[in-house]
């Protein structure tokens, strides 16, 4: 990667150690400044609305869930997949 962009949770901290990347912090109340992860929000919460409990959810279901998000082609990965990407990456 050649930058990440966090948000300023206390979880995300240790972050600035990862070496060969840039890292950025986005301003609070600002998702614009993260719009691929808002975007990949919007794509969970059509599986796991806000505000619904996931206890009911089974393991087949978040499979599912996450096979139908790795296969969707999207526009930032020039219409690729993220599964495709991914498979790249590693054979490479």
């Amino acid at each position: 990667f050649k930058s990440i962009t966090f948000d300023n949770g206390s979880e995300f901290a240790d972050m600035t150690k990862i070496k060969g990347c840039q890292i950025y912090f986005a301003h609070p109340y600002s998702p614009w400044e993260r719009g691929t992860n808002e975007n990949c929000n919007g794509l969970l919460r059509q599986f796991f609305p806000k505000g619904k409990s996931m206890k009911d959810k089974s393991k087949a279901y978040v499979q599912q869930a996450t096979n139908a998000i790795n296969h969707k082609y999207r526009r930032i990965l020039q219409y690729q997949t993220a599964e495709e990407l991914f498979k790249q990456y590693i054979s490479s």
